[in-house]
């Protein structure tokens, strides 16, 4: 077996420890800050490294893009999973609490082009996701948007307005599944029936 062959299929294994190593030798010098345990693995673009702020013990898998714009921070909490693919782009403040996961090919972004001006990135406001929130597969969390601690936005959903603590988000344009209404339920006893 060729030592290309060998590097091209290596086991998850070996990606990470080589990951760590980068991550160790390269990435801590360049990034504003990036915690103890953080690994970043293979990432396909890294811009404006010198606004991001990465938590302890991060994961960040193939794939991932993160970017800021003159202007823009991305500020990332403890202990966060960023699946394959996930895009990160901060024209203005991105910030991303502790514990959360966002699943592969999540998009998270507060910029955009206007119409008839394709050539440059507008600011469409900032973004906070609290902590403990789950992002799922493919999902669009759009410029503005505040998501409360512990919220859950379904794959392929489409955020466009504030989401509430606790509150499950699914759609195009996302819109509340569940959340206080059954929580509150849940704990007085009743049905409503």
């Amino acid at each position: 077996m060729g030592i290309m062959k060998f590097l091209a299929e290596a086991p998850p294994s070996i990606r990470w420890r080589l990951a760590k190593a980068v991550t160790t030798i390269v990435y801590r010098r360049a990034f504003r800050a990036l915690g103890g345990g953080t690994v970043v693995v293979k990432p396909l673009v890294l811009r404006g490294v010198e606004r991001i702020s990465l938590g302890k013990r991060c994961a960040i898998y193939e794939g991932a893009w993160l970017a800021t714009e003159e202007g823009g921070n991305l500020a990332v909490g403890d202990d966060v999973y960023l699946g394959h693919d996930v895009h990160l782009h901060a024209l203005d403040d991105v910030t991303v609490g502790s514990g959360c996961v966002i699943a592969d090919g999540a998009y998270i972004g507060s910029s955009t082009h206007l119409q008839g001006d394709l050539s440059t990135v507008h600011g469409t406001g900032p973004i906070r996701i609290g902590d403990r929130c789950f992002i799922g597969q493919r999902a669009i969390i759009l410029g503005g948007v505040s998501i409360g601690d512990g919220a859950v936005v379904g794959a392929g959903s489409v955020v466009t307005r504030d989401v509430p603590a606790g509150a499950t988000v699914g759609g195009a344009p996302a819109r509340v599944l569940a959340g206080r209404l059954l929580n509150q339920l849940d704990r007085s006893g009743s049905t409503g029936r």
